[in-house]
């Protein structure tokens, strides 16, 4: 699968990257919501991995723009944040498919956490339309 990491800290977009590409996926980087929503465009990426702190556009701001787009409106969003869970329900609401607070990643205990919720999107069945 091919998934778009979107976060502003290099840091933490090389340690997704790593563990998303041990398992056999490939990576697209994007470092702020404008170069996201271009990528996503242009790439057509299976899952986006977004963080909501980002500088230029808001993450919240991509997440809105990206489900509102026939392009990538189809495409599953899990939201990265350190934001309290309080703020999932509206996340939901506003098109996010999974939330992961950043200190639930465990990036250097192989990012079971993360895979989980990334598998759980990714390997969903695809709806058959054959007759």
């Amino acid at each position: 699968m091919n998934i778009l990491i979107v976060d502003d800290s290099r840091f933490l977009q090389l340690g997704i990257q790593k563990v998303l590409q041990q398992v056999g996926h490939s990576t697209i980087l994007a470092a702020d919501g404008e170069q996201a929503i271009k990528l996503a465009v242009d790439k057509r990426p299976d899952l986006i991995l977004l963080d909501i702190m980002l500088p230029g556009v808001p993450g919240t701001s991509v997440l809105k723009t990206l489900k509102h787009n026939a392009i990538t409106a189809a495409i599953p969003v899990v939201v990265l944040t350190g934001l309290t869970r309080l703020d999932e329900p509206k996340l939901r609401s506003e098109g996010a498919d999974g939330y992961m607070k950043k200190t639930d990643l465990d990036l250097h205990g192989g990012g079971q956490a993360l895979l989980r919720i990334v598998n759980s999107l990714v390997t969903k069945p695809s709806v058959s339309t054959a007759t």
